[in-house]
């Protein structure tokens, strides 16, 4: 087998293999689960902590000064 045949066959094999990524990612089956991934930054997260809110315990350090930073 020569480089000609070589290059010719992998480049069989990857236009095949991007058809088929292209085919599966425009699916009409998969169509529910990438609107739900496009939908996900949008989702409401009620678990995230609010930075105005004092911590939970008073042993964390939230202010910059008090992590040692001298540049408050």
């Amino acid at each position: 087998m020569d480089t000609g045949t070589f290059r010719g066959l992998i480049t069989l094999i990857l236009i095949i293999a991007f058809l088929g990524i292209t085919w599966w990612a425009y699916s009409k089956r998969r169509k529910p689960d990438f609107e739900e991934a496009a939908n996900l930054p949008f989702a409401d997260d009620d678990e995230q902590p609010s930075r105005d809110k004092p911590a939970a315990s008073g042993d964390e350090a939230d202010s910059r000064h008090d992590r040692g930073d001298k540049n408050t």
